[in-house]
């Protein structure tokens, strides 16, 4: 039986330094170390950074000090292994830290720029106001009738012309409510929960009120009674501040990267369209450019479309390397044990 150990975390800036330590990283006095692996110390605090991972990752798992040891000597072993074979020096392993690099120092970047321009309570108070609290909006409680074919609907119409109980006829007719039985009751939603044509015709309607002719949407034809409306009650500030948080965040970096754009010099060397096929000879010529303002405002807005989206993009981006990295080295670490056990199950008995 495997014994149990830590899966290997070895995070991106630990094999940035272990390719370049004879430069790069800072010398460790015996004092400072916990463990030493062929002449090379590990320090202090390269456990306690192991320790803060792990609690991170593991939202406050602790681990027991001589395992988180073994890890850190795992890795100053695979490290030197590949080091001894000089796979620092592979194209392939220079072109992976080379991205992972970028990613770390993009990631710097924004955490950088949030750092030093939080969000303010300010700030989430006027975007509540704004997007939140400032919504008027209505709900709706209704009942629907959902048939086949437009026919049915004015039938079912008549009958209810004539005194019959919608509830009734939709649990007899109606395609949604035939195996429930709940008379066709859609509860309370807002307009937007409803395709287009549905919710108009709710908004139309008044309480207590079904609709005189029927209503097709993708789903069929619809016979629809509302029963009763009242207004939205946005949630409480509190309650969404914590959502609010990283979309003002994400638009300070938005803000902060649009304006690296224009400042920087940008040449694009490649084709970023098709070039559109040659008109006949003899067509009719061409209608005249767009006004100058026109195109300025189409590609302002193709650039702030891109600045937004690789925004949106960095920590994705950062996570996925990361989750790479940490997948390669598990494996490694796997390999690492099995041959342990497979040398000493090999070894002669006493």
């Amino acid at each position: 039986m495997k014994k149990q150990i830590i899966p290997l975390l070895v995070a991106v800036t630990a094999l940035l330094a272990a390719c370049d330590q004879k430069t790069s990283t800072p010398t460790v006095e015996k004092a400072d170390a916990v463990a030493v692996v062929n002449g090379h110390y590990i320090s202090k605090a390269t456990l306690e950074q192991l320790e803060k991972e792990i609690a991170e990752r593991g939202h406050g798992q602790t681990f027991p000090k001589e395992k988180l040891i073994e890890e850190l000597v795992q890795r100053e072993l695979l490290v030197q292994d590949a080091m001894q074979k000089q796979l620092d020096k592979s194209p392939e392993v220079i072109a992976q830290l080379d991205s992972a690099k970028k990613t770390l120092l993009t990631q710097a970047a924004v955490q950088d720029y949030i750092k030093a321009n939080p969000v303010t309570d300010a700030e989430i108070k006027a975007e509540y106001d704004s997007k939140v609290a400032g919504e008027n909006g209505t709900e709706y409680k209704a009942r629907h009738i959902l048939v086949k074919t437009e026919a049915e609907a004015k039938k079912l119409i008549a009958d209810l012309d004539k005194g019959a109980d919608f509830a009734k006829l939709a649990n007899k007719h109606s395609l949604d409510a035939k195996e429930s039985q709940n008379g066709g009751d859609l509860g309370w939603f807002a307009a937007g929960q409803m395709v287009a044509p549905f919710s108009e015709a709710v908004a139309k309607l008044e309480n207590g009120k079904y609709t005189k002719t029927p209503v097709q949407t993708q789903f069929g034809w619809h016979v629809i009674l509302r029963e009763d409306s009242r207004a939205q009650t946005p949630p409480p500030l509190e309650s969404v501040k914590e959502q609010l948080m990283p979309y003002l965040q994400r638009k300070k970096v938005q803000n902060m990267v649009e304006t690296l754009r224009k400042q920087a010099k940008v040449e694009i060397l490649v084709p970023l369209t098709e070039e559109p096929p040659k008109a006949p000879a003899d067509a009719e010529k061409a209608p005249a450019e767009a006004p100058a303002a026109d195109k300025a405002a189409e590609t302002a807005e193709t650039v702030e479309k891109t600045a937004e989206e690789a925004a949106d993009k960095v920590e994705e981006t950062a996570k996925d390397a990361e989750k790479t990295v940490e997948k390669a080295a598990t494996k490694a670490a796997d390999k690492v044990e099995d041959a342990a056990e497979k040398a000493k199950s090999s070894e002669p008995k006493k």
